[in-house]
């Protein structure tokens, strides 16, 4: 294997990315978080912030001029439509930043194995030259008792922002594989683990992998 293998890291909310990323990074994977990079285009400053307070309005922004988050969200994640607007803000500048930061891995290790994490990969049509697109799965009902029990989450929140997003199905249709989540812990870290050893061991394209 040779040069900086690219993994796409996507799958709804609550559908256990964040423990995948874990994993993979606690093997020596480099991680770039696409949430995080969303944060930082949207600063305090920034054009991106800019052009959100011209689409959304000052009501949008908390009074030291910083992006009131819960207020954007009560926004978009109701109207199809305003989910776009911003979408079509943010995402331009995450590209850009995230396109910087797998050039400086590759300086760092040629050699290195770079997993970005991109909740909305399919809604953002992100096309980055990945080597391989995993995907997390979780049942609706799981991911909605996730949202309840470790955000404090209501239910009913929980299920309109999990509809928000690209169905399962979408997810599927661009998945080299597949971590089913649904399961123990245990089940999934051993899911990751092999598709690890199948990186690492450079055989080609991993096989689809699913909860024993």
């Amino acid at each position: 294997m040779a040069g900086v293998y690219l993994i796409g890291l996507t799958g709804g909310i609550a559908s256990g990315k964040s423990t995948v990323a874990r994993r993979l990074v606690r093997h020596g994977a480099v991680h770039i978080d696409a949430d995080d990079l969303a944060r930082e285009v949207v600063r305090p400053g920034t054009s991106g912030l800019a052009k959100i307070a011209a689409a959304f309005g000052d009501a949008v922004l908390l009074p030291d001029g910083s992006l009131n988050r819960a207020a954007l969200g009560a926004v978009v994640f109701s109207d199809p439509e305003a989910l776009d607007r911003l979408n079509a803000i943010v995402h331009p500048e995450v590209r850009a930043l995230s396109n910087t930061l797998i050039r400086k891995a590759e300086t760092d290790d040629p050699n290195a194995i770079v997993v970005y994490d991109v909740p909305l990969l399919v809604e953002a049509g992100v096309d980055h030259p990945f080597d391989l697109v995993v995907v997390t799965q979780a049942d609706e009902m799981t991911r909605v008792r996730r949202m309840v029990e470790l955000r404090a989450m209501d239910a009913d929140e929980a299920e309109r922002r999990i509809r928000s997003q690209a169905s399962d199905t979408e997810r599927a249709r661009i998945a080299d594989v597949v971590i089913d989540t649904g399961g123990t812990l245990e089940q999934t870290l051993e899911q990751v683990d092999v598709l690890w050893d199948q990186v690492r061991a450079g055989h080609g394209q991993p096989t689809v992998t699913g909860a024993p």
